[in-house]
């Protein structure tokens, strides 16, 4: 029944009917994930009390048959204890006998009051919590604190996390990769699929110490995932075969700079499609699909060779470039110039979030670039094939005899 329905067509703002309580109560305390979460932990208070809006004064009178209905349904309501009544006096009316609020002291009768869809969830959270809470009555908050996951898992994976953690110690990784932990009957992509619940659970065992060493990967002492790949790719059969004849490999940054590779020349490349795109070039390398990834190029090795880089002609393509000067200072700029950028001007388009903060290491023409660009880009990708080409092989042909 609606909040707004009344004899004379005018807004009621009294008498609120079993229904919208229970709307009311779905919005406020069951649908809210927070204060849910915060009543099934003690940390928000029962009793609620939520008022009836019980009419005052000549509002009774003035619709009768509101008032007949609001009495009623909340008499037929089959939770009476939760119903709080009073008697009211009105003028030219007997005491009346009215519901003025309800009060719901507990989960369990906020369960109740709400119906079957509650009742149906909290059973849930009954079975899935069961096993972990076996092991220890304390969890209940952490697992609280994920309700969300907890109503995802099935039982078997609820189980999962009860056989998981009493395995999951301190320094047990001994610096590999999450993957290998020595673990029975579990597979680590649970592990690392529900790592966040685990380590909250772990922190209520062992005092903070999980939160406290930064996180579950630290507490266990494994390795970080390496998330700076970049992708080799030999350019001519001398280098392939150097390579073990392997046409592309991926190494990370760190990899990258203790390996020396086997080629005079070392074109770095953005973008990865681009890298793949390249021309067969005598004696060199391809480093490509690094994007802003440059820390690798102080690498000492790179000293002995003639390292070229291409990127995009748009001010961040101009960023990683002087990033990349500023770790290799003898590091050769290919294809981000002025003639470049005119030769394609049909292709420029905008730069979606431009930076506005002027590379520290570009040449002169390099900086005149990075001002006339104004929000607008070139990507290496739409450069014609034969004018990548001709300009990789002028570079070669350019090659000091020094270069060793």
């Amino acid at each position: 029944m609606s909040d707004t329905h009344t004899a004379d067509s005018a807004p009621r703002h009294w008498g609120l009917l079993p229904d919208e309580v229970k709307a009311r109560v779905l919005q406020k305390y069951w649908q809210n994930t927070r204060t849910l979460k915060g009543l099934l932990t003690g940390k928000k208070p029962f009793p609620l009390r939520i008022s009836l809006k019980p009419p005052r004064g000549k509002a009774a009178l003035a619709d009768m048959g509101h008032l007949q209905t609001y009495v009623k349904q909340w008499r037929d309501y089959p939770y009476q204890p939760l119903v709080q009544w009073e008697a009211k006096t009105f003028r030219d009316l007997d005491e009346q006998r009215l519901p003025v609020a309800v009060v719901i002291p507990t989960v369990k009768a906020l369960i109740q009051f709400i119906g079957d869809s509650a009742v149906n969830k909290s059973r849930l959270w009954e079975r899935n919590m069961g096993p972990v809470l076996a092991l220890n009555k304390g969890l209940y908050p952490a697992l609280v604190k994920h309700l969300d996951t907890i109503e995802k898992l099935s039982l078997y994976d609820a189980q999962l996390v009860a056989k998981t953690l009493p395995q999951l110690q301190k320094g047990m990784g001994q610096g590999h990769y999450l993957r290998s932990l020595p673990l029975k009957g579990v597979d680590t992509k649970f592990v690392e699929t529900h790592s966040q619940l685990l380590a909250d659970l772990l922190d209520t065992l062992h005092s903070n110490e999980v939160t406290t060493a930064g996180g579950l990967r630290q507490w266990l002492d494994c390795a970080a995932l390496p998330k700076d790949w970049l992708t080799i790719r030999p350019l001519d059969p001398l280098s392939q075969k150097a390579l073990g004849n392997l046409p592309l490999l991926q190494l990370t940054g760190e990899t990258l700079k203790n390996s020396p590779l086997p080629a005079k020349n070392i074109l770095v490349v953005e973008n990865l499609q681009s890298g793949l795109g390249l021309p067969a070039l005598k004696t060199s390398i391809a480093v490509c699909g690094g994007g802003r990834n440059v820390a690798w190029m102080d690498a000492d090795w790179l000293q002995e060779k003639r390292v070229g880089y291409w990127g995009d002609i748009d001010s961040w393509g101009l960023t990683f470039l002087s990033d990349a000067k500023a770790r290799c200072a003898h590091c050769e700029t290919l294809m981000m110039d002025e003639a470049t950028l005119e030769r394609h001007k049909q292709r420029v388009v905008t730069e979606p979030v431009p930076t506005t903060s002027m590379p520290e290491h570009l040449n002169e023409a390099e900086k005149k670039l990075f001002n006339q660009l104004t929000g607008c880009r070139l990507e290496q990708e739409r450069l014609c094939a034969d004018f990548i080409q001709q300009s990789l092989y002028q570079w070669l042909s350019d090659e000091p005899e020094v270069c060793v």
